[in-house]
């Protein structure tokens, strides 16, 4: 389960974070995220609109810096319950793509949102996007895709994983 903080204030924010790294305003379209199995690390994935295009925009959060992902840091910012963090994309985080690998092998599900206020559990959320898996058979040494365009279809593959928004869908990753 993925724990959001209501009444925590984070700097930059999120959508702040998501400019400097498109390069211009975005609009959110949805977001979903999965869980790390050692629960370290944050892993959120966005769908965006910016310039007319839809892309999917996989962070990480941590703790500490990712030795040797000094390319794919994004960002820091604070986080009044978590404290400092450290924003990189999921692209070269081994956290996130091994999340996707699990869930293109039916092995984990998109996380449970459950919304925390002053450290007390208050509800649940519904993710903003949806995942499915499709899948014919896909096995573990099969490549992984995660797509960053979504108005470009990915290649038929084993497994794939579909994200459905309001007023949207595409493949979001792929295994085979």
């Amino acid at each position: 389960m993925a724990k959001l903080h209501m009444t925590a204030d984070i700097s930059p924010t999120k959508p702040e974070v998501l400019e400097a790294h498109l390069g211009g305003p975005v609009e959110i379209l949805g977001t979903y995220r999965f869980d790390d199995p050692e629960g370290e690390v944050g892993v959120e994935a966005f769908v965006v609109r910016r310039n007319g295009v839809t892309r999917h925009v996989v962070l990480t959060y941590r703790g500490a810096l990712l030795p040797g992902a000094d390319d794919f840091l994004v960002s820091t910012m604070q986080h009044t319950e978590l404290g400092a963090r450290w924003v990189y994309d999921g692209l070269g985080d081994p956290i996130a793509l091994g999340c996707y690998r699990r869930a293109l092998l039916g092995e984990q599900a998109q996380a449970t949102l459950e919304a925390y206020a002053d450290g007390v559990l208050v509800g649940t959320r519904e993710p903003t996007v949806r995942l499915a898996l499709t899948t014919t058979g896909a096995t573990t040494g099969q490549p992984l895709t995660i797509a960053t365009d979504l108005d470009e279809p990915l290649p038929a593959a084993a497994a794939r994983l579909d994200a459905t928004w309001d007023g949207g869908q595409a493949t979001v990753a792929t295994l085979g």
